[in-house]
């Protein structure tokens, strides 16, 4: 269920459309408002118990999108209103869903694809085979995260080094727990300042509030708040070496042409990016050209060294529940928009309240206990008056708060389910303490750099 919490509610607004916002009726205050609002809470009730009612989150999901959806259209249906505002909403949220829909999908295949053909498996025994004590191996992994998750997902990259860690050593809770944690930190931190990293920084960046290179400019707030809560949860860590016999493991096989696949990956990207900045084209147009040349790439494998790899093989594996989660949560939050309910959530964003600042800084500590993609489909959908600092910010504190709670990014939920019953709530809170100095830094560094120095925009 990748951490891929779907950016597309950002578009929904006019600044996505890049034409004039269509105003819909206040239903706030009407049966429909009350029942949707009510809905989507019980809703959410289910999807953040998932392990106890051992429900798939996708399902509830997916009914409450539909269903509160409905629920509107009845409403203006009986109460004789303009349906063609119906038409409309629910058309441009399919349409910027689709966007994020494929974006991720080709994204997902490629992973997908560098599994099946053992990159993954090799990275890990490379890593344990090298000799280092359990301290070494634990900033190993943090930078492996840090740097690997702005390229794919934060979920994705967590779950990976999630399982090196068990690899390493399957019972050690003074290596394993910290080692999660600070897995989860990394991988949160280095998707905050790539606009296809995490979440957050996708729905900002498909929806227009930055550029490309606005997101690079948060590394550094990034980078050295995660190096604090590195640093701060390393002193738990054993500086001894792990058993580990190098003679009796064999190293895993990778198959022909995955070094090929690795930089078609990386061209997809480019294409991705290039296509949306250059050419104005939907993100998912140019992942769709690099799935194009993978399945083209896949074509020559076959007849060159006949080989079994097969690109619908990884098509199949990905997690299409997350896929519908997606769609069903991001409709929801349409609803609540539509309705008229995130009208109000601006309200915090006016000086005389909170002011933006410290709004988005408290966005951090919401999304730790919500979630991030709903905390920032919500902010996108109540569009705030806001400058390119302060969406930055939101954009960065939404991702990276989720570390402050085991549950609180799809990172810390893959990582939880990796080792379970070792890395778990209670074992997170311990150390929680190292991210919320770590998460203060990165805050601290986005001030002076963006509020104090203006460094924060090519040209």
């Amino acid at each position: 269920m990748t951490k891929i919490l779907l950016l597309c509610f950002a578009n929904l607004f006019a600044f996505a459309s890049g034409g004039e916002e269509v105003k819909f009726p206040d239903l706030t205050m009407t049966w429909v408002g009350f029942l949707s609002l009510l809905v989507f809470l019980i809703g959410y009730y289910f999807i953040a118990t998932e392990d106890k009612y051992h429900v798939d989150k996708a399902k509830p999901a997916l009914f409450i999108g539909t269903f509160m959806f409905i629920l509107a259209a009845i409403y203006y249906a009986l109460n004789g209103l303009d349906l063609n505002l119906v038409h409309i909403e629910a058309n441009h949220l399919i349409l910027e869903i689709a966007g994020i829909f494929f974006f991720l999908f080709v994204a997902m295949t490629y992973i997908e694809s560098l599994i099946h053909m053992g990159v993954f498996d090799r990275l890990k025994y490379n890593l344990v085979s090298k000799g280092y004590t359990y301290r070494k191996l634990f900033w190993v992994t943090g930078f492996l995260a840090f740097f690997i998750s702005p390229v794919a997902d934060n979920l994705t990259t967590a779950l990976i080094l999630a399982t090196v860690l068990i690899t390493i050593d399957k019972t050690k809770k003074e290596f394993l727990v910290p080692g999660a944690i600070n897995v989860v930190v990394a991988a949160n931190a280095g998707g905050a300042w790539s606009p296809f990293g995490d979440i957050t920084t996708l729905m900002a960046w498909t929806a227009g509030k930055g550029v490309f290179t606005d997101f690079l400019f948060l590394f550094p707030a990034s980078f050295v708040g995660y190096l604090v809560t590195a640093f701060l949860l390393s002193r738990y860590v054993p500086d001894t070496l792990p058993d580990f016999d190098v003679t009796t493991e064999r190293a895993p096989t990778v198959m022909h042409g995955a070094n090929v696949v690795i930089w078609l990956g990386v061209v997809t990207i480019a294409c991705a990016v290039i296509g949306h900045q250059v050419l104005h084209l939907p993100a998912m147009w140019g992942m769709l050209f690099g799935l194009a040349l993978l399945k083209l790439y896949a074509v020559r494998l076959k007849k060159k060294y006949n080989s079994e790899f097969n690109v619908f093989h990884s098509m199949a594996k990905i997690e299409n529940n997350t896929l519908m989660f997606f769609f069903g949560i991001l409709a929801a939050v349409g609803v609540l928009y539509f309705v008229g309910w995130l009208a109000l959530a601006a309200v915090v964003y006016d000086p005389s309240v909170l002011g933006p600042t410290w709004s988005n800084i408290c966005v951090g500590f919401l999304s730790a206990i919500v979630d991030n993609v709903p905390v920032m489909s919500a902010i996108l959908k109540a569009n705030p008056v806001m400058g390119l600092d302060q969406w930055m910010l939101v954009t960065m504190t939404a991702g990276v708060g989720g570390s402050l709670i085991s549950f609180g990014s799809a990172a810390g939920v893959g990582v939880m389910g990796k080792l379970p019953g070792i890395y778990t709530f209670s074992s997170h809170m311990k150390l929680a303490w190292t991210v919320f100095v770590g998460y203060v830094v990165s805050v601290a560094i986005w001030y002076v750099q963006y509020e104090i120095l203006g460094f924060y925009h090519i040209g």
